[in-house]
């Protein structure tokens, strides 16, 4: 089976979809290429992050430090909730300045606020993959009613309905089909797999932001 020469046989509808396919297929897998070693180095500098963050009892050096891992969404965060905390410590007077609940819920809000915002950045372009994944098959499929309706149509005019006369026309029907599979199958799997890391990501921020919180109260806090 020559699967070019299908491609070139096969009529201009089938072949401007079998375009939009082939653009859909390349984008996701750049997508999935560029998301997964995103991913990868945000989950590594995590870790290198949180070990410095537990054995340190400076949360000056942990600033320091947090600025080396900017893939890192707790280092993010950690850096956010840092100058909220010593933008209040300068604000109010005295020093204690985390001693009232307002101040607390500032900080909480300065901490969902940076963690919404790594939340966005991880997600993105990620509903093109959800897109590439439902669209993909059904425009496969118009490619492929459209190309068996012209095999008919052939039919009709040629006045002969033998296989050999509509094997041709049906097979360049069915490739948009495969072409929108191949593109839909990698698109769905990778969407599922980072929609499933990216939600362990989400529920580590929070885990993190309430860590700090309790930090923050522990250091600021009303004794």
């Amino acid at each position: 089976m020559n699967i070019f020469k299908l491609i070139t046989d096969a009529s201009l509808v089938v072949q401007l979809i079998l375009l939009i396919l082939l653009f859909f297929s390349v984008f996701s897998w750049t997508i999935i290429i560029f998301k997964r070693k995103a991913l990868k180095s945000a989950a590594a500098q995590s870790q290198k992050f949180l070990v410095v963050f537990k054995k340190s009892r400076n949360l000056t050096d942990v600033f320091d430090a947090a600025k080396t891992f900017p893939a890192s969404p707790q280092a993010s965060i950690f850096l956010a909730g840092y100058k909220e905390m010593a933008y209040l410590a300068k604000k109010e007077t005295p020093p204690a300045a985390l001693s009232g609940g307002a101040s607390l819920d500032n900080l909480s809000r300065a901490l969902t606020k940076a963690s919404n915002a790594e939340v966005a950045k991880m997600e993105k372009m990620m509903s093109f993959l959800a897109t590439t994944g439902s669209v993909s098959p059904f425009i496969g499929l118009f490619g492929t009613v459209w190309g068996i309706m012209d095999a008919f149509f052939k039919i009709n005019m040629t006045k002969s309905a033998s296989l050999l006369s509509v094997s041709g026309g049906i097979a360049e029907a069915l490739i948009a089909t495969a072409v929108g599979l191949f593109a839909a199958i990698p698109a769905v799997i990778a969407y599922n797999t980072f929609l499933h890391r990216i939600k362990d990501f989400i529920t580590d921020m929070e885990d993190f932001s309430l860590e700090l919180l309790s930090i923050a109260e522990r250091l600021y806090g009303t004794p």
